[in-house]
């Protein structure tokens, strides 16, 4: 298990660390600070703090989902889905400054946490609310993504 979550840990925040390339100086920049942003924007520092707790749960979640499901090959294929998109998304949004394939991007992520919940949730019955965080956290950014793109 330990060994499990550690691989999930490295994982996911690597996923984070990609992503904060694209993000760091992205959200000072006259660009971003410019935009029209939905009035339930939260402050900067709650980003980092709630993506911090998602990964630790995301990978918890993860590493006790591994040996209770048999289909690794499509464990890892929504896995790799899910790590791409969450990358993918930073730099589709703040580098290339495309709000709307940002926003199927995002939305696309949050469809597949969605399926991944309920889908895997014979396995790991209360254990998914693990993932729950996640999805809320998703469906928060989704909308603001969805604003920033219909008010600019």
């Amino acid at each position: 298990m330990i060994l499990r979550l550690i691989i999930f840990l490295a994982l996911n925040f690597g996923a984070l660390a990609i992503g904060g390339f694209f993000t760091s100086e992205a959200v000072t920049a006259d660009w971003y600070v410019n935009l029209n942003k939905a009035p339930w924007t939260p402050p900067g520092w709650v980003f980092g703090a709630a993506w911090t707790l998602i990964m630790i749960l995301f990978s918890v979640y993860l590493a006790y989902l591994w040996p209770s499901f048999e289909n690794k090959p499509l464990l890892i294929g929504l896995f790799a889905l899910q790590w791409i998109l969450n990358v993918g998304w930073n730099p589709v949004f703040f580098h290339y400054h495309h709000m709307l394939a940002g926003l199927i991007v995002i939305t696309s992520l949050t469809i597949l946490v969605g399926f991944m919940l309920f889908y895997f949730w014979p396995e790991m019955n209360n254990k998914s609310f693990l993932l729950a965080p996640y999805l809320l956290w998703l469906l928060i950014a989704t909308s603001l993504n969805g604003y920033t793109l219909f008010n600019n």
